[in-house]
């Protein structure tokens, strides 16, 4: 097994649907450099592929003109994702359709390149490094204009037999409500999604307001009362199903939502606690990472592609 040394770095980059977050990330998980992109999905799919290859060519020239050594990549993509053959199957967010990522990556760095899924990923980053760390059994809850999961056991996420694990925005919690993205109706996303809050909230107020404003008229607007013990008790029906499918031991809620703290997760807690019956109840905390846990996680990925490769060598 190869030594690593202190400045091995790994080219970390998160792909959003307006920007990419990227990192130089040792091999003790520090973040030596970081930069970001726009993503421009807006020139199509090829194009966007190309920001990504000159950004991870880029980031490896960068740590070599500092005395660093590249010596792997991790990029992370929203949608569905074969993470065992790099693939980006299918990402709504970046046109992307069957996009042989990691090939085409390794082909221009020369790096042993992970692809990987921006939310599981991120989950990954902080169920390791972030409020998960020490726990087993974790389940990262993003909310932001789209819910998502990441279940992590005992630092593994586990990505599902089609790359699909995760979906808890898209339980239908209230049959028949608002018409989700996917199809559906009544789905968590379309009903607990910081967008689902606005959404909920212009409805009934008849003027806009964004979800940070909504947590912050809390009893002093009855809108903003109304909407808020809405989303609180779908989210609880969320991660009651949530709960029952995973059973995990905590649940770290991040994303825009969770930028309003005790405001939402004290009420979540005591709705999801009233409505146990078998279940144990997890811990439910706030996430620690903020914006940088995908480019931790596409590191970590990274690192962890290495260590595997040098295991079997």
């Amino acid at each position: 097994m190869t030594a690593h040394q202190p400045d091995d770095v790994v080219v970390s980059i998160d792909v959003g649907g307006t920007g990419m977050k990227c990192a130089l990330v040792d091999v003790a998980h520090r973040v030596r450099h970081t930069e970001r992109h726009a993503t421009g999905r807006e020139r199509g799919p090829q194009a966007v592929l190309g920001t990504i290859l000159d950004v991870a060519a880029g980031l490896a020239a960068t740590a070599t003109e500092r005395g660093w050594r590249p010596v792997g990549a991790g990029v992370v993509v929203p949608g569905i994702i074969d993470e065992a053959n790099g693939i980006a199957t299918y990402s709504s967010n970046i046109g992307f359709r069957d996009v042989p990522l990691r090939r085409e990556i390794a082909d221009r760095t020369g790096l042993s390149t992970a692809v990987g899924h921006d939310v599981r990923a991120s989950g990954l980053a902080e169920a390791r490094l972030g409020a998960g760390r020490g726990r087993r059994h974790v389940l990262v809850v993003p909310i932001g204009t789209g819910i998502a999961a990441a279940h992590v056991v005992d630092g593994t996420v586990m990505a599902g037999a089609h790359g699909a694990a995760g979906e808890i925005g898209h339980i239908v919690v209230r049959p028949g409500g608002p018409l989700c993205g996917c199809g559906l109706r009544g789905c968590l996303e379309a009903l607990a999604s910081a967008s689902a809050v606005e959404r909920r909230y212009t409805e009934l107020a008849g003027s806009p307001a964004t979800a940070a404003q909504v947590a912050a008229r809390l009893t002093t607007d009855p809108h903003a009362d109304q909407v808020w013990a809405e989303t609180v008790d779908a989210l609880a029906d969320g991660l009651l199903t949530g709960q029952a499918l995973y059973d995990p031991e905590l649940v770290v809620i991040g994303g825009g939502l969770a930028e309003s703290g005790e405001a939402l997760l004290a009420p979540l807690r005591d709705a999801l606690g009233k409505k146990v019956t078998f279940h144990r109840v997890p811990e439910i905390v706030r996430a620690e990472l903020g914006d940088e846990s995908g480019c931790l996680g596409a590191g970590l990925i990274a690192l962890d592609l290495i260590e595997r490769t040098e295991e079997k060598a």
